[in-house]
């Protein structure tokens, strides 16, 4: 009995049971919230849809939610990246604030027609009411870090409705290049709890239908390593367009709340003028029409614009539902010049743009499984690889660490993704001093 007490394995039902307990608490939190969040940005869209007039208020609204963040909100206007942050160094209890007014801020960023997405709010608030059960249950440091991971896959996971790439990209989006598998357990109770607690509360998401996939043959290898090349390459556009615009605007504007003002009113203004409606919002019918039949190039390009505008200017709510539309439309476009279905290809920009801007290539590749089923697999994994790979060391998220770059060697273990610029500028003045005169 003794003997048998002392196997490692007897040990691990302590360890299951309490994150058994303390995952599916963090996972009701962030279902909850987020099929709350979900459900006020349907009643946003519909609301808006049917009172084109109140986009008229979007620089009015972008004031109110950039002057309430810049009151209240400066603890947490990082966002993402202060989860991240405190996952690697650990400092302070995230404030429980991040929740409403994250919540709020991307609420009213929809109602009045800007053009975000929805996951980093739910990341955000997963993350938040995750560190509060951290705070309540006294946790050591490594398991508060474990904890709020958990609350970044349930967020993730409960708002796409994709558990299993929810876990994966709680593990894989902290470093490029390093998991961290102590976390695994975690985020996989966490995510498929938090997916079932969201649908429980009559949550419905969209359903995308690819349809055929061509077969798996040389040519169709090539064309989709050539289409995820170019789906790196705009997610690393698109990462360094919208950190450019912040920093532009930062420059240009210096009281914050100003910031969304300008934006708000020449996003507003150019819809008017060019109307463009369809590229503000989450832009959902345009990306289940880019499954359906063929779609001018120029809807990614819009898309993107607008949505670094908005994102740029300050205004709250995700990244990724806009990726996914420039990945869908970006697909579609250039399934006829790659000979390739324009649903596959749609649905292989949907993922691989945003694996390329995320540095997450492994919970894409799942995501396109959950989304598409298990026979876009082959396809997926290539196209997410090869945007991972040429998107570079950029990404929408500056508080990542390079676990390991990408392709060259010798990187400072755990090194900012915001930081990157800096060190290899440094990097190649030393190499020029290193070179001998002739």
């Amino acid at each position: 009995m003794r003997a048998f007490r002392s196997l490692e394995q007897w040990e691990l039902f302590p360890y299951i049971g309490k994150w058994l307990l303390l995952a599916c608490a963090a996972a009701v939190l962030a279902g909850t919230a987020s099929a709350g969040f979900l459900l006020s940005l349907d009643w946003a869209t519909r609301t808006r849809d049917a009172s084109p007039w109140i986009m008229a208020l979007l620089p009015v609204a972008g004031f109110v939610v950039g002057w309430v963040y810049y009151r209240l909100g400066k603890p947490v206007e990082a966002g993402n990246n202060l989860i991240i942050d405190e996952i690697h160094d650990p400092r302070k209890v995230i404030p429980r604030r991040m929740v409403p007014l994250v919540f709020i801020g991307t609420v009213v960023s929809h109602l009045f027609g800007a053009s975000v997405g929805r996951e980093g709010t739910a990341v955000q608030m997963g993350g938040a009411l995750a560190d509060q059960v951290t705070v309540l249950c006294r946790l050591r440091p490594d398991d508060r870090r474990v904890l709020l991971m958990a609350g970044m896959s349930a967020g993730f996971a409960a708002v796409f409705g994709t558990p299993l790439a929810g876990a994966l990209f709680g593990l894989e989006v902290l470093a490029i290049g390093r998991l961290r598998y102590d976390a695994l357990f975690p985020c996989v109770i966490a995510a498929i709890v938090a997916d079932h607690v969201c649908l429980a509360w009559g949550v419905h998401h969209t359903v995308y239908v690819v349809g055929s996939v061509a077969p798996l043959t040389a040519w169709t290898v090539a064309a989709v390593i050539v289409a995820g090349i170019v789906f790196g390459l705009v997610g690393l556009l698109f990462a360094k367009a919208t950190h450019g615009m912040g920093a532009l605007m930062k420059r240009l504007v210096g009281y914050p709340p100003l910031r969304p003002f300008v934006g708000g009113a020449v996003i507003a203004g150019s819809v008017y003028l060019l109307h463009t409606q369809a590229y503000i919002g989450l832009g959902i019918p345009t990306i289940v029409a880019a499954f359906d039949h063929p779609l001018p190039w120029w809807d990614s390009v819009g898309k993107f614009g607008y949505t670094v505008a908005s994102l740029g200017s300050g205004f709250k709510g995700g990244e990724v539902t806009p990726l996914f539309f420039i990945g869908a439309t970006l697909g579609n476009s250039l399934a006829p010049l790659l000979h390739l279905p324009f649903a596959m290809l749609a649905g292989l920009g949907f993922v691989a743009v945003f694996a390329g801007a995320a540095n997450t290539p492994l919970a894409t590749t799942v995501m396109a499984m959950e989304l598409f089923g298990p026979q876009i697999a082959p396809f997926a994994a290539i196209a997410c690889v090869a945007s991972y790979l040429f998107s570079g060391h950029a990404g929408i998220y500056h508080a990542q660490r390079l676990g390991r770059a990408k392709h060259v060697r010798h990187v400072p273990e755990d090194l900012r993704l915001g930081e990157w610029p800096a060190y290899r500028r440094r990097q190649r003045e030393e190499s020029s001093h290193d070179v001998p005169e002739s």
